[in-house]
């Protein structure tokens, strides 16, 4: 019998072609998962990495429930093009916290993965508000609301403890302290020693330029100013030297 008649078993009889799929489908699942199961970690620990401060987390619900991971994404791929343009290439760790991630093919406007400390907050703040006044070309919506809507802060502990429950090493301690490190990051004239010792390299400063209120803009600029600011890159400069 050849092969085109063999073939032709599968072709006129599509229960055994669905069969058949449900075999080949099952074998390649079996090579990609199995070999997990034998493996300690399948994330490298990354010096440096650490949960998101409440403020930035409450920064991150903003940003998701905006959409805006629809147009952004937050994965630098370990291509020449991209790193040249973004930086050092996106490592599992850094996601490591996240849930849901924010990776993503769709890059209607550039990866946000290093732009902390990119651009001041004014920057930031007059993006969001007016995107054209600072990037004539762009397409991005407007948010102007988002620097008059208050912050809301009852349900960030609720928040962490539900990540808490995904994984993410939040202590009672952090928990028990969110409104009051959310708020702290926010004052810079207070006392956050507490804040950083929990959060390594969080910033506290106003970040909407109105001291008087605890904004939206407060926390989602907080969250765009730590991207990619927490590992050390240059440790791992040789990975970045693609050829």
């Amino acid at each position: 019998m050849s092969l085109m008649q063999k073939h032709a078993v599968f072709e006129r009889n599509s229960i055994v072609l669905l069969i058949g799929i449900l075999i080949v489908v099952a074998i390649g699942g079996l090579v990609e998962i199995v070999p997990l199961f034998y493996l300690k970690s399948t994330i490298e620990t990354v010096t440096g990495m650490r949960p998101y401060s409440p403020l930035e987390l409450a920064g991150r619900n903003i940003f998701v429930r905006e959409g805006c991971y629809l147009c952004h994404s937050q994965m630098i791929r370990p291509m020449r093009d991209e790193i040249e343009r973004y930086g050092h290439f996106s490592l599992a760790a850094e996601s490591q916290y996240d849930h849901p991630f924010q990776w993503g093919s769709k890059r209607t406007g550039p990866d946000l993965a290093r732009v902390g400390g990119k651009y001041s907050d004014d920057w930031h703040v007059a993006h969001l508000v007016d995107p054209r006044s600072v990037v004539p070309a762009s397409v991005m919506p407007a948010y102007p609301f988002l620097k008059e809507a208050p912050l809301k802060t009852n349900l960030i502990a609720e928040d962490m403890k539900t990540l808490r429950i995904e994984g993410v090493p939040y202590t009672d301690e952090a928990i028990a302290n969110a409104e009051a490190d959310l708020k702290a990051q926010v004052n810079p004239d207070g006392t956050a020693d507490a804040l950083v010792a929990r959060y390594p390299k969080a910033v506290v400063r106003d970040f909407d330029g109105n001291p008087d209120r605890l904004s939206e803009m407060d926390a989602l600029v907080a969250y765009l100013q730590m991207l990619g600011t927490l590992v050390d890159f240059s440790t791992y400069d040789d990975k970045a030297n693609l050829r």
